[in-house]
């Protein structure tokens, strides 16, 4: 009995001081108020500093009165626990701001002596007295809260590389572990569960029974050109004629012969821009080189005089945005290209995934925007289509859902992977007067097979519409 009380208090202390870092990776900035609400003490200095917030308080005793009972303390003994354990969090945020330490900072024993000890008065009566049973049990909280402590603030919390592209989020760097730095397969496979046993084990498995697989593969490699024609009362006479190269989903390393498919086709499509839309690795997770060597070996054969702007989708790594740079590709990570002719532009505006890594932030790209200019929104799903007809986006161009990949005849695609609805998961669409298309793709992921659908590239061109006709596509 007294060890379980002992590994039970243990317990309590780590689940009530893991409540306000995991509501800040929960929430992020919601309901995040400081507890000092800004002010500062008599020295001038911050009382706490921004990183100690009611929700946190709130949430840590919360946490103590909830599972307490759980642990076999009455909810009381949780509440105290909490209470305490804050108030010695709090002091030691205290001390820091007087010695000029930044809010959020680490300092290893004062971060965990004072959470440790304080609620150590109550956890007494329930553990035992003995110096040696206290000290052990604030030793080893404190190794266990430091190595939690590390892993937020030296991990979801600072920068992975010079040039990183996105602002520091503990979910979205969380998602970028799992999916960009986490390459062995075990460890991969854990956090990908659901795709790996799906598409990886079950569905290629079955097809292969059915000698589908083959056939399905030759399909996959069956890439066309479609041709647009979009139409804009809006659209400035200067860029009357504009045309546009649309490529997304490109899956590259998960399909051999794309390359060599994709290569002979960009030769006979001269343009004045190309967009990439995103998801140039074939897998969500593990390493990404093989799709960026891959990805250098196509750009080349890419013609477009104003060059290639490319976005992230959700199979990306953000350092694909460096290792690209010196290739001619320009990412857009939440912002805009604009494009100018006579006095007349023309800016493509480049949102990040709002798909897994939910990193998208269209009102700072749109910010970047010269008034009067035309906007096209390149964003690689089209979740986010009602937030820019709201802004009154023109054009909306994405992929994502490869048209289903495997599609039933007059059903249509029986997966899609979207937020959005079916009527733009694929094609041409207009929502609230944006016109919008939705990329079926040039790669295949999951499994690399596709019915009754056909990868493609999109070659689109803008025009001018006059007179009083509304936008038209063709």
């Amino acid at each position: 009995m007294p060890m379980q009380n002992f590994l039970s208090a243990l317990l309590l202390l780590w689940l009530v001081n893991f409540a306000p870092p995991l509501l800040a990776f929960l929430l992020d900035e919601r309901w995040s108020t400081p507890l000092d609400r800004g002010h500062l003490f008599r020295d001038g200095k911050p009382l706490l500093g921004p990183h100690k917030t009611i929700r946190g308080v709130v949430g840590a005793v919360v946490t103590g009165c909830a599972v307490a009972p759980i642990l076999g303390f009455p909810w009381l003994v949780g509440a105290a626990v909490a209470v305490l354990s804050m108030a010695g969090d709090l002091l030691s945020s205290f001390i820091k701001r007087r010695f000029d330490l930044p809010s959020g900072s680490a300092v290893p024993v004062l971060d965990q002596m004072f959470e440790g000890a304080l609620p150590l008065f109550v956890l007494s009566f329930h553990v035992g007295t003995h110096p040696a049973v206290l000290l052990s049990l604030l030793v080893i909280f404190s190794v266990g809260a430091y190595a939690g402590s590390h892993f937020f603030k030296k991990i979801l919390l600072q920068q992975p590389f010079e040039g990183y592209p996105r602002p520091v989020k503990t979910r979205i760097r969380f998602r970028e572990l799992t999916s960009c730095q986490i390459r062995s397969a075990p460890w991969a496979h854990m956090f990908h569960f659901e795709d790996v046993v799906m598409y990886r084990m079950i569905m290629n498995t079955v097809f292969r029974w059915l000698g589908l697989l083959e056939p399905g593969r030759n399909n996959a490699l069956n890439i066309q050109t479609r041709h647009l024609t979009l139409a804009f009362s809006h659209l400035p006479e200067a860029f009357d004629g504009y045309e546009l190269l649309l490529i997304t989903d490109l899956h590259l390393d998960g399909l051999d012969g794309l390359v060599e498919r994709l290569q002979g086709l960009l030769a006979n499509e001269p343009v004045d821009l190309c967009l990439l839309g995103g998801d140039y690795r074939m897998e969500n997770y593990g390493p990404s080189d093989e799709a960026v060597r891959r990805l250098k070996r196509l750009v080349p054969h890419i013609r477009a005089r104003d060059g290639v702007l490319a976005v992230l989708g959700n199979h990306d790594c953000p350092e694909m945005v460096t290792a690209l740079k010196d290739d001619g590709v320009r990412f857009l990570v939440n912002e805009a290209h604009c494009l100018q002719r006579d006095l007349s532009r023309l800016c493509i505006v480049g949102v990040d995934d709002p798909h897994y890594f939910r990193a998208d932030d269209l009102p700072e790209a749109l910010s970047h925007v010269p008034s009067g200019a035309f906007v096209i929104l390149l964003v690689h799903s089209p979740e986010i289509a009602h937030q820019a007809a709201r802004y009154g986006v023109p054009l909306y161009l994405c992929g994502h859902t490869h048209a289903g990949q495997i599609q039933i005849p007059r059903i249509g695609p029986l997966f899609t992977h979207s937020r959005s609805s079916r009527s733009l998961v694929q094609g041409l669409w207009k929502y609230h007067g944006m016109i919008g298309y939705t990329s079926a793709g040039v790669g295949v992921s999951g499994t690399p097979v596709r019915f009754h659908t056909h990868g493609e590239i999109v070659r689109i061109t803008l025009r001018k519409a006059f007179g009083p006709s509304n936008d038209t596509s063709t």
